[in-house]
């Protein structure tokens, strides 16, 4: 929503626009002659005039041909202190200052070195502070200025600076542009290792603005950023779901050379991802994907975790190994990816956790132990974070080293099981007392014939 900030102004008492017309060619003539002062003395004799009477085609006039006249003759001291006086003058019209400000704007770089820029643009951000009409500019500005920080590495006051500028508040800015400066605050909030505001400022950006085309690229710079904080975080299961926002988009999926590595991770966070109904989903929907068949080993992965049967991790090491160690994911020369390498290790052992408790009612410690690979302490250990987590029921006899997989019913469901047979039982009994009579019947017929 643009907001019209000529609404509030005052109304014209009186026209100066020709008095302006005839004075601007005598400033010219005074800055050819390198009279600077006497030129802004005119100027800023009848820009009093203007702004009494409320002229703001006048004032505007007046204010940008003042900061012309310093900017041009690379008075950069001056331009400021014009600047500054300009925007403090009593009654002054608010849209002839965002005019001069947007004209001393395009000064800020083609000053002759980087202290007399940053000098400019923390005169122009002072001028424009708390002031709604010129809120844009100071946004403006203000990138400006995180950008000359971030080029002497200071990180910290880059971040610090951004996040003084609430965009989304902004209603005269682009969105485009408000999505745009929100990312960069999410991007410096990463850089600094402010995880906590970089996962508060992430929840400004409404996710379905994303499915216009033309905000593509912001859509995967946003996935981009959220998939580092997830991997700091370990959300693995929310990884994959960024890549698949990724992998979705029409670019992306469009060309084969980007959607085969970004299936290829999706793959690899959705099965690092701790196991509940919504990760079980994702992976048979994923099992469905054409592209999927192209990866053989991603396919391979998916299959083995879909399907109930054990899948020992010697074999898993020896089959992904080689190929798996060489990714980004589980790189081995990294601290993170030896670590999820460990992950995808116990991931393995709790599909094969599930497995055995879907076909044995009751297993030896032993027996678990050769199925596993595992010492016994390392199945205790497993078998009891499954039943903390409500994926399976079990119940281990120590002394007598027997792992119970059968859950016991309740008086109620026992009651259940026990009418459900005997009216089995009973309709049986009914069958085969109708069937009985019936031969008796036939046979009786048979013999009178």
């Amino acid at each position: 929503m643009d907001i019209d900030y000529n609404a509030n102004e005052p109304k014209m008492e009186k026209d100066y626009s020709s008095s302006v017309k005839e004075l601007l060619p005598e400033v010219e003539q005074l800055v050819a002659g390198g009279q600077l002062r006497a030129a802004l003395e005119k100027l800023h004799s009848l820009e009093k005039r203007t702004r009494g009477a409320a002229d703001l085609w006048s004032t505007s006039q007046l204010l940008v041909r003042m900061v012309e006249v310093c900017g041009e003759a690379s008075e950069w001291q001056m331009l400021e202190q014009e600047v500054a006086a300009m925007a403090k003058k009593h009654g002054q019209l608010k849209q002839a200052i965002a005019k001069m400000v947007q004209k001393a704007m395009e000064y800020v770089d083609r000053t002759p070195d980087e202290q007399t820029k940053v000098e400019l643009i923390e005169s122009l951000r002072t001028v424009t502070e708390g002031k709604i009409h010129v809120e844009v500019e100071r946004a403006r500005l203000t990138r400006k200025r995180v950008e000359i920080y971030e080029m002497h590495g200071q990180i910290k006051e880059a971040c610090d600076t951004l996040q003084e500028i609430q965009v989304e508040t902004y209603g005269s800015m682009d969105r485009r542009e408000k999505t745009d400066f929100i990312l960069e605050q999410m991007r410096l909030c990463l850089a600094k290792h402010d995880y906590v505001r970089m996962a508060i400022i992430s929840h400004k950006i409404n996710t379905k603005y994303f499915a216009r085309e033309e905000t593509e690229d912001l859509k995967l710079r946003f996935y981009e950023l959220m998939i580092q904080y997830d991997l700091h975080e370990e959300n693995y299961l929310d990884v994959c779901k960024h890549y698949k926002q990724v992998y979705e988009s029409a670019g992306i999926k469009e060309n084969a050379d980007k959607w085969a590595p970004v299936l290829h991770n999706m793959v690899l966070y959705l099965v690092l991802s701790p196991y509940d109904n919504e990760q079980s989903d994702m992976l048979h929907r994923m099992k469905l994907d054409h592209n999927l068949e192209k990866l053989e080993l991603c396919s391979q992965l998916v299959k083995s975790f879909t399907t109930a049967e054990l899948t020992r991790w010697p074999a898993v090491e020896a089959v992904y190994g080689p190929e798996f160690r060489q990714s980004d994911v589980f790189s081995a020369q990294t601290d993170d990816g030896n670590k999820r390498w460990q992950a995808l290790r116990d991931r393995v052992i709790e599909h094969n956790i599930r497995v055995i408790a879907k076909y044995y009612t009751r297993a030896t410690l032993q027996r678990l132990t050769e199925l596993l690979d595992l010492p016994t302490d390392d199945v205790e250990a497993f078998i009891s974070k499954a039943v903390v987590a409500g994926t399976i029921f079990a119940r281990i006899d120590r002394p007598s080293g027997v792992v119970s997989f059968a859950k016991p019913r309740e008086g109620e469901e026992q009651l259940n099981a026990w009418a459900s047979d005997v009216n089995k039982l009973l309709s049986l009994v009914e069958k085969t007392t109708h069937l009985i009579a019936k031969e008796e019947i036939v046979s009786k017929i048979s013999r009178t014939i």
